[in-house]
């Protein structure tokens, strides 16, 4: 046991005197482009930390000035790639790139600096400013002409930045590359061949510039020469470069430079004009300003050195001739450094509020001091005001911690603001300072409460958006930020009612679930509940929701409270008219809304609904019916039916509730050959809304009714059958049909009625393989006298079937259950009892479609008195089940036969 303990020591004393021989510093090299969770060291290893002191001495790093790239392990201790490492983006052409980062450890608390460079890999391609370069030159151009190529550039660095380049074959043009340590290199394109401007009027080659990575990258550009004629003397400058020197803090209108061309040729071929041909960086153009005449340029923007510290702008002189030469050269501006920015200090990490029971040394911030001047300008000095209770202590070149040197009394004094100032070397001096609150805390043991637990909250629909709904206190004793109370709406606890459907639910209609967060909002501040947008009855009934009280402390204390949110209905909505059964809205087709027209013999044309009537018929004949549908519920969706006009006694009357329209009296002559009737259908909410509906009845004699209707029935029989959808059969008088037509519809009648008892019979006696209750939307079928067929919109089923008086009828509720799951389907399987009704009400209506033609005398009696009845019971009793249980929807089935 000595022996471990003496090498322990031992090899702890030889860290030390490492750390101390490097100056406590580590370094590491990375490729750019490495991808996450890369090894770039093992951090912990090279600390002489020990298996398990990475967590338990909360090993991290931090950053200064940039976002890290790179993340230490928790569990290992490794020192990882997190993100993306582009060495272009992170230093640009500086080389090397190396990233300057900080190690913390606590207890004790110790500062370790990492060293990261990123390496250069061969990842972007040589780029020319353009992709298309125009030339012109003129025919009589000597060989050995020389004409300035805007080169290429290479992101990378080193090896990989190392361009060449090659040109296309060509007997007239060579490259010639000049390359200089002091500047960038200059490409020439260079005349070898004279140009006969008869021959060969444009010369097309292709520059290629090739990097020197592995594997080469290269980047091409296409050279178009146009050869002209004219003019023999280009100007030349009395220099190819000229280098001059600017401090950054030239003012605007500071003469930089004057370049000089001179032309041989006389006249306007000798004449030049001065032109900036290329700038790099491109940027650099807003800032000059080159006279055309004289070849003076001038400052017109500004300059920085910290941004930009070389500026090479190429110039080209050309003549006035034609065709015009130009003759070119390169302005090289360096620019100079003076003290014009001031010390900028960051604060890299802020562990604040501080306990009062902190011990002296406790790290209260990282600073990181920096000044993008350079030399003395850059040279930086700290300290910290007031001088207690904090004091600085440098860690680094350009880091400092603000650590605690007296013992804090927060009821003293609860909180305290601390300025680090920052100066620089440069003459005058430039200063900088950074302001620090450091507040002084307690414990947070305080979570906040609600005055209730459950708050209840009554709203009217339509109402405005941002409107407010209710106020919500939560109370915190606590101090400071402690005490200080957040609210939100927490959307993990809804509980939503409704018909159509809402937050936290599934509807039957099949809206999907909306969190309760997009119908309302809470201030976090006041508590203040506002609507987010106009609520309404018909989609949401109960709305349940919890807002949260977060207080600010660490670790942050909640508390919740629970809103019931009851939407009150309001009358907003006018009844709406119902096509007639059977029309295109409802058999899904132009077919069926004819065949609909022709059997019932009411219909629209033009928004006027239109029926035929017999003269002679008796009084009580229904010969249409009117159906409107209100999306309110309760009283404000009850609908009444009134007959505005023509208002006394005419031949005609509405039933108050049903919507039947039907004879007043007999009908004779002198009712005249068309009846327009103005329908209104009213509900009986506060106001009342309403919707009108014209009716015209048209007056025929029997036969001409009968024979219409005959003619109607059987052009639109085909179409009847292939949509499938129910037709109501019109009433009109029998026209002359033969015995033998009678004998034909006899036997078909019965052979129907034996086929209806056959599959009766054997869906009596068949296992029962599907539930009668099954969900989902159902249809109220109805046979009367005239022949008129409706549904009812409450999931309902009705199948009417009279034999004189109003006998029977059968109304079955689909329970508004969710739906069970798919079974399996047996070979065997029976048709359930719904689709034999479905198949007896077919049978039926096509019984009625062939005998109504050929039978017009027989009598058949009427059933809409009980289907109406039967209607208006299944309205009133959803009404009375809304208000009992706040508008959901009757969960009930009824049979009665």
């Amino acid at each position: 046991m000595g022996e471990r303990c003496c090498a322990a020591v031992v090899r702890v004393l030889v860290l030390q005197a490492a750390w101390a021989l490097s100056g406590g510093q580590v370094r590491y090299s990375v490729p750019e482009e490495a991808k996450a969770g890369t090894v770039v060291g093992r951090l912990a290893q090279d600390l002489g930390l020990e298996a398990g002191e990475t967590e338990a001495r909360r090993l991290r790093l931090v950053a200064p000035g940039r976002r890290a790239s790179v993340e230490v392990s928790g569990a290992s201790g490794a020192l990882l790639v997190s993100s993306r490492l582009d060495r272009e983006e992170l230093c640009g052409k500086s080389a090397p790139c190396a990233l300057r980062l900080e190690v913390l450890l606590e207890r004790p608390l110790r500062v370790f600096h990492v060293q990261l460079e990123v390496t250069d890999i061969n990842d972007n391609a040589p780029v020319f400013p353009a992709a298309r370069k125009n030339l012109s030159l003129s025919e009589n151009s000597p060989p050995g002409f020389r004409f300035p190529l805007e080169g290429a550039s290479d992101a990378d660095i080193g090896v990989n930045a190392q361009l060449t380049y090659t040109l296309s074959p060509s007997e007239h043009f060579s490259l010639d590359l000049h390359r200089s340590e002091e500047y960038r290199e200059s490409l020439f394109l260079v005349l070898t061949k004279s140009l006969d401007r008869e021959t060969i009027p444009m010369h097309q080659l292709v520059l290629t510039a090739s990097d020197g990575g592995r594997p080469s990258l290269s980047g091409t550009m296409e050279v178009v020469i146009s050869v002209l004629d004219a003019n023999d003397n280009a100007p030349q400058f009395n220099q190819s470069v000229y280098k001059v020197q600017l401090p950054e803090s030239a003012e605007v209108g500071t003469l930089v430079a004057r370049v000089n061309a001179t032309d041989l040729d006389l006249g306007s071929n000798g004449e030049v004009t001065f032109s900036v041909s290329n700038t790099f960086p491109e940027k650099g153009m807003k800032n000059f300003l080159l006279n055309a005449m004289t070849g003076e340029i001038n400052l017109v923007g500004t300059v920085d050195y910290e941004e930009v510290r070389l500026y090479e702008i190429q110039i080209e002189a050309r003549d006035k001739g034609t065709p015009s030469l130009s003759g070119h050269c390169k302005l090289v501006l360096e620019v100079v450094d003076v003290n014009d920015n001031a010390p900028e200090v960051w604060v890299t990490s802020l562990s604040v509020p501080v306990p009062e029971d902190a011990s002296l040394g406790t790290v209260v911030a990282l600073l990181s001091v920096s000044d993008r001047d350079s030399g003395e300008n850059g040279r930086v000095r700290c300290w910290v005001w007031p001088a207690s209770p904090f004091g600085l202590e440098a860690t680094f070149a350009g880091s400092y911690s603000l650590v605690l040197r007296e013992a804090l009394d927060r009821e003293r004094v609860s909180e305290y603001e601390v300025e680090v100032r920052a100066e620089d070397g440069g003459a005058p001096a430039l200063r900088a300072s950074r302001g620090l609150r450091v507040p002084v805390s307690d414990v947070n043991d305080n979570a906040p409460s609600f005055a209730q637990a459950v708050y209840t909250v009554l709203a009217r629909e339509n109402n405005a958006a941002g409107a407010e709904l209710a106020r919500l206190w939560a109370r915190d004793p606590d101090e400071a930020a402690n005490g200080r109370v957040s609210y939100s709406v927490w959307d993990g606890g809804v509980g939503v009612g409704g018909g159509g459907g809402a937050a936290g639910s599934s509807s039957s209609s099949g809206v999907g679930w909306r969190p309760a967060s997009s119908y309302v909002s809470v201030d976090a501040e006041s508590g203040r509940l506002w609507a987010l947008q106009p609520l309404d009855y018909e989609e949401l009934q109960v709305l349940q929701f919890e807002v949260r009280a977060v207080d600010a402390g660490e670790p942050p204390l909640s508390g919740n409270a629970t809103v019931q949110l009851f939407v009150l209905d309001e009358n907003d909505n006018a009844p709406a008219l119902l096509p007639p059964a059977g029309s295109a809205a409802e058999a899904g087709g132009v077919a069926a809304a004819e065949a609909a027209v022709a059997l019932v013999g009411a219909g629209s044309e033009s928004g006027t609904l239109w029926a035929w009537a017999a003269w002679g018929a008796p009084a009580g004949q229904v010969v249409a019916k009117i159906r409107a549908v209100d999306a309110d519920s309760g009283y404000n969706a009850w609908l009444r039916y009134e007959l505005w006009e023509p208002r006394g006694k005419g031949p005609f009357r509405v039933g108050l509730y049903s919507g039947e329209v039907s004879t007043a009296r007999a009908l004779d002559e002198a009712d005249g050959p068309r009846q327009r009737l103005l329908i209104v259908v009213r509900d009986h909410g506060e106001p009342a809304r309403s919707a009108t509906a014209t009716l015209s009845v048209s007056l025929l004699e029997a036969a001409e009714a009968a024979l219409a209707a005959g003619s109607s029935s059987s052009s639109s029989l085909a179409a009847v059958s292939r949509s499938a959808a129910g037709v109501e059969l019109g009433a009109g008088a029998a026209s002359a049909a033969t015995n033998v037509w009678l004998v034909v519809a006899i036997c078909a009648v019965s052979s129907l009625f034996l086929l209806a008892v056959v599959l009766y019979g054997a869906s009596r006696w068949a296992p029962r393989a599907a539930v009668l209750s099954a969900p989902g939307p159902t249809t109220l079928v109805c046979a009367s006298e005239v022949g008129s067929w409706s549904y009812s919109q409450r999931h309902s089923r009705s199948l009417c079937v009279a034999d004189g008086a109003a006998k029977s009828d059968l109304m079955v509720f689909s329970p508004n259950f969710p739906p069970p799951p798919p079974a399996p389907a047996a070979k065997d399987t029976q048709p359930e009892l719904s689709a034999l009704l479905d198949t007896v009400s077919g049978i039926a209506v096509f019984a009625f479609t062939v005998l109504f033609p050929l039978l017009p005398h027989l009598p058949i009696p009427s059933c809409h008195g009980a289907c109406e009845a039967a209607e208006q019971r299944t309205v009133s009793l959803q009404a009375q089940e809304r208000v009992r249980v706040g508008g959901s929807a009757p969960v009930r089935r009824r049979a009665r036969l």
